[in-house]
């Protein structure tokens, strides 16, 4: 049964309970959302799918035996729905006590870029900086939150999730509290920016009409737009609209084969995902460095040289990648992205590699690597 103090809100009792479980941030919603969420603006799924803004993230696609879009509501996949909890946490990574590099900040030659989120690692056994993979953090602590609820709210069902559910968090995200949908389509707090993991909570239970919701986040994007106008591949065609396919996290991370070459220049030094909309992001600036051990940076992950990561066998791949989210892309994917980078960054002293890669078994490195090494020689 509940056993609320009552100086605190619901709001804020579900707030210092998830910050106990480790999150920073923490918001319930009813099931199906009220209109007064201003929700209707993410509900635009269906639309997003047909004009194939999803690329070939089948997964985004997937129906149910009524041939509706799982992720086109919650009751969809989810029948007996009745709420969600909505949690964050701040991964904005620090290097030696300051915030962290951004990627389009001056950064030593031939390096390459790892998405932020990617850099994640904790001390192993052996004082070694190893790799950890927030899906599982997050997870841990869902699940922790999970018994905190029960004992709260008494018994129900729920299923908790990071990335992996056919929920669209953002929506659920905004009328939680947790944030704005910016124009860079990502999640916008005012106090911590959009350097946030998101994990998901769908339960059975009721709420009630006492039970006080969050304060709606006002859209603090204004007139700016920084994000569209960075975008490298003009994957933001609109404010608050994004067509993935043309996305550099998409194409280094989910695209497999060939990246369209029209794309390739534009997608500079990334080499697995991107942050560019989030860099310029003005509200980033102002965003607070994460002091969670779990999600800490590697330092090494922070503007890894090209030849560096180049020259890691699938042994080597597995042993730094393992636990991280970089194995999305696996050793295949790696090397074409590095080539591209290579081949973007004109520098003769990449072409060794790049020759070897042109001869390649593997026909999309092999491809990639014959017009990196074309670039670079136009660039003399």
């Amino acid at each position: 049964m509940k056993t609320v103090s009552p100086t605190l809100s619901f709001h804020e009792h579900l707030s210092k309970t998830a910050r106990e479980a480790g999150f920073d941030l923490a918001g319930m919603v009813p099931i199906p959302l009220p209109a007064s969420t201003g929700a209707e603006r993410d509900r635009y799924f269906e639309e997003w799918i047909e004009a194939g803004h999803a690329g070939e993230m089948e997964y985004l696609k997937r129906r149910d035996e009524n041939e509706r879009l799982l992720r086109s509501s919650l009751e969809t996949a989810f029948p007996w729905a009745r709420s969600l909890v909505v949690c964050a946490a701040n991964y904005n990574a620090e290097r030696d006590g300051k915030r962290a590099p951004y990627s389009l900040e001056e950064a030593p030659e031939g390096t390459g870029w790892i998405a932020r989120y990617a850099w994640s690692g904790r001390e192993d056994a052996d004082g070694n900086m190893a790799a950890t993979d927030y899906h599982k953090v997050l997870l841990a602590r869902l699940r922790t939150l999970e018994g905190k609820l029960q004992q709260w709210l008494g018994p129900m069902e729920m299923r908790s999730y990071v990335d992996t559910g056919p929920i669209v968090e953002r929506a659920y995200a905004h009328a939680a509290g947790i944030g704005w949908t910016g124009k860079n389509t990502c999640v916008i707090n005012q106090k911590l920016g959009s350097w946030l993991f998101l994990g998901v909570i769908v339960t059975s239970y009721s709420m009630h009409s006492g039970e006080t919701l969050a304060t709606l986040p006002e859209d603090r994007c204004g007139s700016c737009r920084r994000c569209i106008e960075a975008c490298p591949t003009d994957a933001l065609i609109a404010p608050y609209e994004m067509d993935a396919s043309r996305c550099i996290a998409y194409l280094t991370i989910e695209k497999r084969g060939p990246i369209p070459e029209a794309l390739r220049p534009g997608i500079g030094r990334q080499v697995f995902g991107c942050d560019i909309c989030q860099d310029v992001c003005p509200w980033n600036r102002r965003a607070p460095v994460g002091t969670d051990p779990e999600l800490a940076g590697r330092p090494e992950l922070m503007n890894p040289a090209l030849a560096w990561i180049a020259d890691l066998d699938a042994q080597a791949f597995n042993r730094w990648f393992r636990d991280s989210p970089v194995k999305r892309t696996k050793i295949t994917g790696m090397r074409r992205n590095v080539a591209i980078a290579m081949g973007n960054s004109g520098r003769r002293e990449y072409l060794p590699k790049l020759e070897e890669w042109a001869q390649s078994e593997d026909a999309t490195l092999r491809e990639t690597a014959e017009w990196a090494v074309q670039q670079i020689k136009r660039a003399d």
